[in-house]
C-alpha cells in the first residue's frame, strides 16, 4: 500500500504542469554537457520553457529550482536524480547518461499503476475531475488496465445535489475570491445570503462541504443547500486552514470557536466493541476498561450534531457514561424514538 500511495502523490504532484515542464527542463540542461551550467542558467531555462508554454514571461525564482532539484535528487518522485554540484557553482548529473526519462518501470510498478488507475477512474464523473479524464485514459492505455476489472470501489453519489458547485468553490478557494452565497438551510423559512471568503472544501458522510470565513466567524455550509454563487469585487481574506488541524477535535464538519472538547465516556457491548476498536470513533479514542460485557471507551471531542448521530446509531449496543449533559441528550433522542413506535 505504500507503493500505491506513493504513485498517488507522484500523480497529484505530476498535475502540475509548470513543475513537470521545470523538470523536464532541468533534465535536458543537466543531460547537455557541452555547458556549464550555474543555478542562474537553470532558472533562465526554466523561465524561457514556461514562457513557450504559457505565453507569458514570469522569472522562475531561485527557491523554486532549489527545491525542484531537491525533489530530483529524492525518492519522493521516484527519480533519484545523481545531481552534483561541481567547482562550487556548476549542476551536472555524476552519471551521463542519467535521464528523468529513463526511469525503467518493473513489473511490480505496471501493478500499482493499474490499482492507481482503478481507483482514479471512479472519479472521473465529478466534474471536478474532468480534466483529468485524458491523463487516466493515457494511463490505462499505458498500462492496459482495461483489461482488469475493478476490485476496488469508493463510496460517492454522483446525484447528490451541489456537486455542480464544486468546480466554482474550488476555483475561488484557489484563486483567492470573495463570494456571495444565496443559501436556504433545512431549518430556514427564508433563504439566505452571505458574503463569504471560502477556505475549504470538506467531504464527510458522502456530503460535501465549505468551510468559509464571513469575517466574523467560521461557517459551514452544506453544498446541497446552496442556491446560487456569485463572485465579487473584494477583498479576500484568508485564514490559511489546515484541514487536520481545523477538524481535530470533533467528529464531522460542525466545528464550535467557542466550545472547547470534552472527554466522552461510553460503553460497547461485547459484540460490537471489537468495530470499535478497529474503526475508531476518533483519532483520540483509548480504552479505559475490559468488562464481561463489553469495552469502555473515551474520545476527547467536541460535541455536536455528528457525534450525536454516531452514538444513536449503535442504537442498544452502546451507553453514555459521561458528560451528564449529552447522556440526557440521547436519553431524550431514545424516548421521542419509542414514541414513533408506540401504538
Amino acid at each position: 500500500m505504500k507503493i500505491f500511495f506513493n504513485f498517488i502523490k507522484i500523480f497529484k504532484m505530476s498535475s502540475n504542469k509548470n513543475a513537470l515542464i521545470r523538470y523536464k527542463t532541468i533534465d535536458n540542461c543537466l543531460r547537455n554537457r557541452t555547458k556549464l551550467w550555474t543555478l542562474e542558467d537553470l532558472i533562465d531555462a526554466c523561465s524561457d520553457a514556461l514562457y513557450e508554454y504559457e505565453g507569458k514571461y514570469d522569472l522562475v525564482s531561485k527557491r523554486t529550482v532549489q527545491l525542484d532539484i531537491q525533489n530530483m535528487r529524492s525518492e519522493k518522485l521516484g527519480y533519484n536524480a545523481p545531481i552534483e554540484v561541481f567547482q562550487k557553482k556548476f549542476y551536472r548529473y555524476s552519471e551521463p547518461d542519467f535521464s528523468i526519462k529513463n526511469i525503467p518501470v518493473n513489473e511490480n510498478d505496471i501493478k500499482v499503476m493499474n490499482d492507481a488507475v482503478q481507483i482514479l477512474k471512479q472519479f472521473k464523473d465529478f466534474s471536478i475531475f474532468k480534466e483529468m479524464n485524458g491523463v487516466i485514459q493515457k494511463l490505462e492505455d499505458s498500462v492496459y488496465a482495461s483489461k482488469q476489472k475493478a476490485i476496488i470501489h469508493l463510496d460517492k453519489n454522483e446525484r447528490l445535489k451541489g456537486l455542480e458547485f464544486i468546480d466554482t468553490l474550488y476555483d475561488a478557494i484557489l484563486n483567492k475570491n470573495v463570494l456571495k452565497i444565496e443559501y436556504k438551510s433545512f431549518k430556514a423559512r427564508e433563504t439566505n445570503y452571505y458574503i463569504i471568503h471560502p477556505q475549504l472544501l470538506k467531504e464527510y458522510n458522502n456530503r460535501w462541504f465549505l468551510i468559509t470565513w464571513d469575517e466574523m466567524t467560521y461557517l459551514t455550509l452544506a453544498l446541497d443547500r446552496v442556491i446560487s454563487i456569485e463572485k465579487i469585487n473584494a477583498e479576500y481574506i484568508d485564514k490559511n486552514i489546515d484541514g487536520d488541524h481545523f477538524f481535530k477535535e470533533v467528529i464531522g464538519v460542525t466545528v464550535s470557536q467557542r466550545n472547547r472538547p470534552m472527554n466522552v465516556i461510553f460503553w460497547i457491548d461485547k459484540n460490537n466493541a471489537p468495530y470499535v476498536k478497529t474503526k475508531p470513533f476518533h483519532h483520540s479514542q483509548e480504552i479505559i476498561e475490559e468488562l464481561e460485557d463489553g469495552t469502555v471507551f473515551k474520545i476527547s471531542v467536541q460535541i455536536n450534531f455528528e457525534l450525536e448521530r454516531v452514538i444513536l446509531g449503535f442504537g442498544e449496543s452502546i451507553k453514555i457514561i459521561q458528560p451528564t449533559k449529552l447522556k440526557k441528550k440521547i436519553i431524550h433522542k431514545l424516548r421521542i424514538a419509542y414514541k414513533n413506535y408506540e401504538e
